[in-house]
């Protein structure tokens, strides 16, 4: 008997969903298939794969090439130095990013789901890993359902033997992006790791271990926002897999010599390859599915059945709605116009930034132990601390200087400044005026750091000078 909730939602429907959340998860067994869509997540993994393990061991400059130095807050990325007064360039890094995943999912859908995200990449690897120690999908099938023996617990056995291996080997390289790898090996050998080096490097293997060793897809399906939003960025014009059901159906199975046009088939002959390749466990013939990460693995398939039956390849592949409905597609679209615009004004201007900034910076703090106090000489003496950040890779001297206040004196300990590469020195400064030559209570000055060395190297910073009540003390 139909009927409906008290929210007007009909009793089917609120009984499909509450199954689909409380089910009991069905493993799934993504059989290993070849192709050109896998082979262009192979060479993904390798090189994305590359990239995190090796760069944190490359050299630059007596430095490690790409490192996070939280303690000392400097982050070094090749020939740069940021620092916290740099923080405006990683929000506009993280709105590149974004834009990016907008306007590339709006053009060519799941890319990144499918061939360069983390939880994918480190899946692949697992699997290939499970995949040398119990074999194709059959025999992992056929392992799971046997008794526990001691041949099953030693293959099992090894493989999360290896699993875990790998999984500590991503945490040590986690941690070495933030803190120096060499050092950090150094003191694993001696097994004198310190207590948040040991926390991270856990965490994120037990992270990797459980997300690509034990979720997997769970993962893609009910823990990645991404899969819930996407469709926010579609449209009948973005590239998906799609099923041709035009051509397809109805499906049939039939031998290779059978005429299955005058038989009345499609070309579909109900093989279930893609089903049985897909690591999410979709069938693509249903449709598009919020649980399609777009890897590409159902068209290797296809295609492969597709040239063993004659038949022309393409039943399953890379289109959009509007082509598999046979209507005129549309690349530039207003929605692709306005992510690709932004994001090359964005790109073209935050490297443009990053290129021209001035490697030099100042902070300044005034001692807030007291407002101002009175020298024996009568003056009004501020005290301060310059924070001279140099972002250069050579070492500078420096000038300080004082503007902006009439009749002020700068005392330093020394005249001039000597700054390190990538060195935080702090300046204690103090600053004396007059009390006649004091206008208001608080006034303005700027403090003015220029490179001996460098006549354009220089920077400047506004602070606050605080005294008695104006000119009518006297």
């Amino acid at each position: 008997m139909s009927g409906s909730t008290g929210d007007d939602i009909p009793v089917e429907f609120a009984d499909e969903v509450e199954r689909e959340l409380y089910a009991k998860r069905k493993k799934i067994y993504p059989r290993e298939v070849t192709g050109r869509f896998a082979s262009l997540r192979t060479i993904a993994v390798w090189v994305l794969l590359g990239i995190y393990y090796v760069v944190p061991w490359l050299r630059w400059d007596d430095r490690q090439m790409v490192l996070f130095d939280l303690p000392a807050r400097k982050f070094y990325i090749l020939w740069f130095s940021f620092f916290p007064q740099d923080f405006l360039f990683l929000t506009f890094f993280l709105i590149l990013c974004a834009l990016s995943l907008f306007f590339f999912t709006s053009l060519a859908g799941r890319l990144w789901c499918g061939f360069a995200c983390p939880q994918t990449v480190w899946t692949e690897v697992f699997m290939w890993i499970e995949r040398k120690f119990e074999g194709d999908r059959a025999r992992r099938q056929k392992l799971d359902k046997a008794p526990l023996t001691a041949r099953k617990f030693a293959i099992k056995g090894g493989k999360h033997a290896v699993w875990i291996v790998f999984a500590l080997w991503t945490g040590f390289t986690f941690v070495g992006f933030f803190t120096p790898i060499g050092d950090l090996a150094q003191r694993l050998a001696q097994f004198a790791l310190g207590p948040w080096e040991t926390f991270w490097i856990a965490f994120y293997a037990f992270a990797t271990y459980g997300n690509a060793g034990w979720m997997r897809e769970q993962v893609c399906i009910y823990m990645c926002p991404y899969a819930r939003f996407q469709s926010a960025m579609f449209d009948r014009d973005t590239m998906i897999i799609a099923y041709d059901p035009g051509r397809g159906e109805p499906r049939g199975s039939r031998k290779r010599s059978v005429d299955h046009k005058a038989r009345g088939l499609g070309d579909c002959i109900d093989c279930t390859m893609c089903v049985q390749v897909c690591p999410t466990g979709i069938d693509i013939r249903d449709g598009l599915q919020y649980q399609c990460i777009g890897c590409a693995a159902c068209i290797d398939a296809c295609d492969a059945v597709m040239d063993k039956m004659q038949y022309p390849r393409g039943l399953i592949r890379y289109t959009t709605e509007n082509a598999v409905l046979g209507k005129p597609v549309h690349v530039l679209r207003t929605r692709t116009v306005i992510y690709g615009s932004a994001l090359l004004l964005l790109s073209a201007g935050v490297l443009a930034a990053v290129l021209m900034r001035t490697p030099l910076g100042l902070d300044v703090l005034r001692d807030r132990n007291a407002l101002y106090r009175e020298t024996a000489q009568g003056l009004v003496e501020n005290v301060y601390t310059l924070k001279v950040i140099n972002m250069d890779e050579r070492e500078h001297r420096y000038r300080v200087e004082i503007a902006g206040l009439p009749g002020a004196t700068l005392i330093l300990e020394h005249d001039d400044v000597r700054v390190g590469p990538g060195e935080v020195l702090a300046v204690p400064a103090r600053v004396r005026v007059d009390p006649h030559d004091l206008e208001h209570a608080s006034s303005s000055l700027t403090f003015l750091v220029k490179a001996l060395d460098d006549p354009d190297l220089s920077a400047h910073q506004e602070a606050r000078f605080l005294g008695p009540a104006r000119r009518a003390a006297r």
